[in-house]
């Protein structure tokens, strides 16, 4: 399952991040690494952004680049 498949309120583990060079650069960077607890807040009316709270704090993520990230 991917990170834009993840229901409201739900509290999944990453086991992987896919993209190809600054993408998954950026997105290790923002804190989004193998093996950390996330949680979906928000979704956009359109299905586009999703907010995420991980490591005390909330990110903002297209629903593109959350695809890109392998969750269990």
């Amino acid at each position: 399952m991917t990170l834009d498949q993840v229901k409201i309120g739900q509290e999944v583990k990453i086991t992987k991040v896919g993209g190809e060079g600054e993408l998954r650069c950026r997105l290790l960077d923002m804190g989004l690494i193998p093996k950390t607890a996330v949680r979906v807040q928000k979704v956009a009316p359109m299905g586009d952004p999703i907010e995420i709270h991980l490591r005390g704090y909330e990110l903002t993520l297209r629903k593109e680049d959350a695809c890109k990230i392998e969750v269990m």
